[in-house]
């Protein structure tokens, strides 16, 4: 047994010296873009640290926005600036169209629209989801169910506030994108605001998929070695998603069972009706042809099938060109509550964490936002057109905290070249747009949260300014960017118009905690330090334990004076903005004024008053 270890051992180290020495022969004869020269088997491993994107920008500023490394045994090509990365994703797009799948996926890659190489089952799937899912029509037709999420939420808010309960932004954020997912997928809501455990649970299997999959692995880097699952990466995320997959099937065998329950039992719609009622004698209503065909028009466009019938009546035709098999419908939901909830909800989050850092430009952000929305506090779709700092917080945000820093690698499918340099059959390309967001040639002051820079440029993340492609470009741009575009700038409004948020004293003092989480999708790292204030009229909340901005009503005896004990916690009120930002703040400049106020109860006070509070002081 251990001769056999050893042997095997033996012809490792010889297979892996060998791949070595005939990479060094090869990449001395071709022109591979400059990069770091690579040690023996790890090549350049040991320069990415836990921060690979921000690892490789700084290499990049030595070598160059096109450079290359060998991590492991895999030639990577990393890009670092808009016009080289425009050379690769819209001159070159057909080359670079095959993306790099992690081996920690599996066999979840056979039947992912991310994943799939490019060709007509990609092709069809794709078309699916354009037009039933994510096209505009379908969008506008959605618009009342996103109106009741984004109600859900702020009402939640709310009640969690009155309650004296703690507030998570990214949790609710996170539940609201899923439950807006689930009702137009499935019709129904997987989980509930209120239900804490349950969306929590879901939130932590997303990130545990996305951070599993994102992780590095040896399988990724010594591809010979990948039928072993050293790591157990593969062995893993099977596991996480199949957790997924259980939810899915549950949903596709009660929609089956359903179906045949149903079938064969004739049911008269309303056109069935009025033609039974227009063939009588007495028709008295005139139903004549015209009317019919305008009453049917009205009522077929209320009858609307969610994702998974459409799925499934597809997937029942002789022509089922996209492969609607079981498996292929769990792949394709998996990717869509994965990347869709989570995707969303982490740049609400992450724009919250920079305008609680940076007091002006969320004053700005609330002053337009009172401006053009006013005192109705409901914001609707089409007021996004009119909120032009609003969709700067969103831009910046997404600028410096890219949800996907490397966007998903991409694969050259043959050798090419490239700004003078060979890019080889085969090499693995990362886009670090997180570099290139913090490129200071392009981005004045590129570490800070200025809205402000994209009022001044006609700069957007749709996939046509390559300074800003979060969410990539070309022919693999996200699918979902639509549906994310709505839900972000309505969910980060309405928290904005209806609550006022501070940081407390100490993480104002210690600074907050912006620490990035590295995987597939880019997460903010929580602690104790990433707390907030909620003001709603003079109810103080604030609190935490580990999540990012977490809120606690101060309640004691029901009065204010047990929030402003002393003269230092009155003191640190005294920077508050202004009454005019958001209707929602008490000015509470010196002690005296606070002292004032020490009898007043806070049980009938109005949680959104119309009026500067003191106005209502007796």
């Amino acid at each position: 047994m251990a001769s056999a270890l050893f042997l095997w051992l033996s012809w490792l180290v010889l297979s892996l010296l060998s791949v070595y020495l005939l990479d060094l022969l090869a990449h001395s004869r071709r022109r591979l873009p400059p990069g770091p020269r690579p040690l023996p088997l790890i090549g350049s491993l040991h320069l990415l640290g836990d921060q690979p994107h921000r690892s490789l920008a700084g290499l990049a500023k030595t070598y160059g926005p096109l450079m290359s490394l060998r991590l492991g045994a895999v030639t990577t090509v990393v890009v670092s600036s808009p016009d080289v990365a425009r050379e690769f994703l819209q001159k070159h797009d057909a080359v670079f169209a095959t993306r790099s799948a992690p081996d920690a996926a599996g066999d979840h890659t056979r039947n992912s629209v991310p994943w799939l190489p490019p060709g007509p089952r990609w092709r069809e799937l794709r078309k699916i989801m354009a037009t039933e899912l994510f096209a505009t029509h379908r969008l506008d037709a959605l618009h009342e169910l996103r109106q009741e999420k984004v109600s859900e939420l702020v009402d939640h808010v709310a009640r969690l506030a009155r309650d004296g309960a703690a507030v998570d932004v990214g949790r609710v954020a996170f539940t609201t994108s899923l439950n807006l997912l689930s009702r137009t997928i499935f019709s129904r809501d997987l989980t509930s605001l209120d239900d804490r455990g349950a969306s929590k649970e879901f939130q932590q299997v997303v990130t545990d998929i996305m951070g599993a999959a994102g992780s590095p692995n040896l399988s990724d880097f010594f591809p010979a070695l990948a039928a072993a699952d050293l790591q157990g990466w593969r062995r893993r995320l099977a596991g996480l998603f199949e957790r997924l997959h259980r939810v899915f099937d549950a949903e596709i065998e009660h929609r089956r069972r359903v179906a045949g329950e149903e079938h064969g039992k004739v049911k008269d719609d309303f056109l069935r009706v009025l033609l039974r009622l227009a063939a009588r004698d007495d028709d008295t209503a005139g139903l004549d042809d015209d009317t019919l065909r305008r009453v049917a028009g009205k009522e077929h466009g209320k009858v609307k099938d969610d994702f998974l019938r459409v799925l499934l009546r597809l997937a029942a035709r002789d022509d089922d060109t996209a492969g609607l098999h079981d498996d292929a419908l769990r792949s394709i939901f998996t990717d869509l509550f994965a990347a869709g909830s989570d995707t969303s909800s982490s740049t609400v989050e992450w724009a919250m964490a920079e305008l609680l850092r940076n007091p002006l430009p969320m004053a700005k952000a609330c002053d337009e936002l009172q401006r053009v929305i006013g005192s109705t506090r409901r914001i609707e779709e089409s007021d996004i057109g009119r909120l032009p700092y609003l969709q700067a917080v969103i831009k910046e945000t997404l600028r410096l905290h890219p949800p996907v820093p490397f966007l998903l690698p991409r694969q050259a499918t043959t050798t090419i070249q490239i700004l003078g340099y060979t890019i080889p059959k085969d090499a693995k390309v990362f886009i670090n747009v997180w570099a290139i967001g913090r490129d200071k040639d392009i981005w004045p002051e590129p570490e800070k949260f200025m809205p402000e820079r994209f009022l001044e440029r006609a700069t957007d993340f749709k996939g046509a300014d390559f300074e800003l492609i979060p969410f990539g470009a070309g022919r693999r741009i996200c699918p979902g960017l639509p549906l994310a575009v709505r839900m972000v700038h309505v969910v980060l409004a309405s928290l904005l118009i209806n609550f006022k948020w501070r940081l407390p004293v100490e993480v104002e003092r210690d600074g907050v905690n912006m620490t990035e989480k590295f995987g597939l999708l880019q997460s903010k790292e929580k602690d104790r330090s990433d707390l907030a204030y909620v003001i709603n009229a003079v109810k103080d909340l604030m609190g935490g334990d580990r999540e990012i901005l977490f809120s606690k009503v101060c309640r004691s005896q029901n009065r204010v004076s047990n929030c402003l004990a002393n003269k230092t916690r009155c003191e640190s009120l005294s920077g508050l903005w202004p009454d005019n930002s958001c209707n929602f703040i008490l000015l509470l400049a010196n002690k005296a004024r606070c002292e004032s106020l020490s009898g007043l109860y806070l049980s009938n006070i109005d949680p959104f008053p119309r009026k500067k509070m003191y106005d209502n002081i007796r």
